[in-house]
């Protein structure tokens, strides 16, 4: 069965600018009210939820996030395949299990535990 996109997440140096933007240009309703600033965009209709915050490192990327049964596992699988891991798995404080990894290209994508 097909792993589906689950979150995606737009990330820069200055997160208010770029939640002012993206709410002002599609209408995204972001919630940041949090202690990291981490702007959650309530998907529309159809719509796959996702993020706009701060990048600690002053970068910005724009990425998104495949749901998984298991993190580990197919992070291993990717690896195999030719990947290279950008974040090893963690447990976000109060949310799912994620991890990161660049393809062969260099593209930054994500993983995250199914919720389902």
């Amino acid at each position: 069965m097909a792993m589906p996109v689950a979150w995606f997440e737009i990330t820069g140096p200055d997160a208010g600018v770029l939640q002012s933007f993206y709410a002002q240009a599609f209408d995204w309703a972001i919630d940041a009210d949090n202690d990291i600033n981490y702007g959650m965009v309530t998907a529309g209709q159809g719509g796959i939820p996702g993020g706009v915050g701060p990048n600690s490192e002053g970068a910005h990327y724009v990425t998104f996030y495949i749901a998984v049964d298991d993190v580990d596992a197919v992070l291993a699988k990717v690896v195999g395949f030719g990947a290279q891991v950008a974040m090893p798995p963690m447990d976000v404080p109060g949310g799912p299990r994620i991890a990161m990894f660049t393809d062969p290209a260099g593209n930054q994508i994500g993983l995250m535990k199914s919720m389902q």
